[in-house]
C-alpha cells in the first residue's frame, strides 16, 4: 500500500487545486499525528516543502494545514471595511510594495492616471488556526506585501493605478475541501472580494476603464467576479482586459480569450511548468495564452524573445533570456531556466506556479500598457465619431 502511494505521487500527474485531496489518505493522517505528537509546527513543514520541493512534503503539508474544527465552529474573523486604507494592500495615493519597479524602468506618472487595476492576491494564509485569514494576521500580510505586491501587482504600475484589497482569504487547505467547509471558506473570501470591488467601483474608480487581475486563489475569485459582476453588464464596456493567472480558468466566465497583444475586453491566463513537472495545476480545456507571443496557439517563443524576468527577493535587476515558453495541452511549458533566482517550487520540481508573473514581468508590463493604449485610442476615436455625428445632425437639421 505504501509503495503504491509513494509511486503514484512520484509519477507525472495532473493535480489541480480540487484533486490533491485524494492523495492525503493514510500518509497525511499518520504524518499529522506524528508531527503533532512531537510538537513540530505547520510552519516547519512548509519550510521543508520549500527546501525539498517535492510532492511528498507538499501532501504532508496539506494535511497539517487542515483546521481541526468545522467552518461553523470557527470564530469568523471580522469583516473588512474598505473605507479603511489598512484593509488594502495597495492604493494609488500611498507608497507601498506595488510601486516597486525594476532597475532601469522609467514610469511617466501622467500615463497611469486614466485606467485602474483591481488586483486580487493569491493564497498567503496557510495556517490551520482558522478557515479564513484574520485581516491582522501579520505573516500572511507580510507575504502579500513582500512577495505578491512586488512580484505580481507591480507589473501594472506603469499603465495604471493599482488597487489590491486585503480580504479574508481561505486557508490553503480549503481547495482540497471545496464541497465542504473549504467551499464555505472560499465563499466567504469571495464575498469580501466582491465587497471590495463594489467599493472600488462606487467610491474610487469614478467611471474609468479598469483591468481585473489576480493569481492563484486571486484568479479563482477573479474568474467568478468576471462572470457574475462584469460579463453582460455595463461594466464590461469598461473592461480593458483581465489577467486571471495561475489557476484553472476554462473561459466559461463570458469574457473572450485574447487572440492578439492589443485586443481589449478579453482575458489571458496560463499555468507555468516544465514538461517533466510532477504536479500540473492546469486542466484540459483551460485557457493558455503565451505571455511572450500573446497568442493562444502552440507557437514556440524563445528565451531571446522574453523582455525580462525578475524576482525582487534577489534585487531589482532584470534578468534577460531566462526562459522561453509554449502553450501545449492547456499548459504553459517553459524551457530550461537560465537563472538561479527562480528555484522555489512548493508544488514540486518543475512546477513554476510561484513565477507565473515573475518569468514574464517585462512582457506583462509592456502588454498591459499596449492594451491600455489601444483601449484609450478606440475610446477617443469613438467619442470623436459621436461628436462628428452630432455636428452633422445639427447642421442638416436631422432629428
Amino acid at each position: 500500500m505504501r509503495s503504491h502511494l509513494f509511486n503514484s505521487m512520484l509519477s507525472p500527474t495532473r493535480w489541480s487545486h480540487s484533486t490533491l485531496q485524494s492523495h492525503l489518505g493514510k500518509l497525511g493522517e499518520s504524518v499529522k499525528k506524528f508531527l503533532i505528537g512531537t510538537g513540530i509546527t505547520v510552519a516547519v513543514l512548509v519550510i521543508l516543502g520549500f527546501v525539498f520541493r517535492g510532492p511528498i512534503m507538499m501532501v504532508a503539508g496539506m494535511a497539517l494545514m487542515q483546521p481541526d474544527h468545522s467552518f461553523a465552529e470557527d470564530q469568523t474573523p471580522a469583516a473588512p471595511d474598505y473605507g479603511n486604507p489598512d484593509h488594502w494592500a495597495a492604493l494609488p495615493e500611498r507608497e507601498d510594495s506595488a510601486d516597486v519597479i525594476p532597475n532601469g524602468v522609467i514610469i511617466d506618472p501622467n500615463s497611469t492616471m486614466d485606467v485602474d487595476v483591481f488586483f486580487i492576491h493569491p493564497t498567503t494564509y496557510v495556517s490551520p488556526e482558522h478557515w479564513n485569514q484574520p485581516l491582522d494576521n501579520e505573516p500572511a500580510n507580510k507575504m502579500t506585501d513582500d512577495w505578491v505586491m512586488r512580484d505580481q501587482a507591480s507589473v501594472f504600475n506603469g499603465c495604471c493605478q493599482v488597487y489590491a484589497p486585503r480580504y479574508r482569504q481561505a486557508t490553503l487547505y480549503s481547495f482540497q475541501d471545496q464541497d465542504g467547509d473549504g467551499g464555505k471558506a472560499l465563499e466567504l473570501a469571495y464575498q469580501d472580494v466582491k465587497a471590495a470591488f463594489d467599493y472600488f467601483i462606487d467610491e474610487r474608480n469614478n467611471g474609468r476603464p479598469f483591468i481585473i487581475a489576480g493569481h492563484s486563489q486571486g484568479a479563482f475569485h477573479a474568474d467568478r467576479l468576471l462572470k457574475e459582476a462584469i460579463a453582460g453588464t455595463d461594466l464590461q464596456q469598461r473592461l480593458v482586459a483581465a489577467y486571471p493567472i495561475g489557476f484553472s480558468i476554462d473561459g466559461s466566465n463570458g469574457i473572450d480569450v485574447c487572440a492578439s497583444s492589443e485586443q481589449t475586453g478579453c482575458q489571458v491566463s496560463w499555468n507555468t511548468n516544465s514538461v517533466d513537472a510532477m504536479v500540473i495545476l492546469a486542466e484540459s480545456g483551460d485557457i493558455c495564452v503565451n505571455p511572450i507571443t500573446w497568442t493562444a496557439d502552440d507557437s514556440v517563443a524563445s528565451a531571446n524573445d522574453n523582455l525580462g524576468s525578475i524576482s525582487f527577493s534577489n534585487g531589482d535587476a532584470l534578468e534577460q533570456s531566462v526562459t522561453g515558453a509554449q502553450c501545449l495541452n492547456s499548459q504553459l511549458l517553459v524551457e530550461e531556466i537560465n537563472s538561479e533566482s527562480f528555484n522555489q517550487m512548493p508544488f514540486g520540481p518543475g512546477n513554476y506556479h510561484m513565477y507565473d508573473y515573475s518569468f514574464f514581468h517585462m512582457n506583462i508590463r509592456a502588454n498591459a500598457k499596449a492594451r491600455v493604449s489601444a483601449y484609450l485610442e478606440a475610446q477617443q476615436n469613438s467619442e470623436t465619431d459621436d461628436e462628428l455625428m452630432r455636428t452633422l445632425m445639427e447642421e442638416t437639421g436631422a432629428d
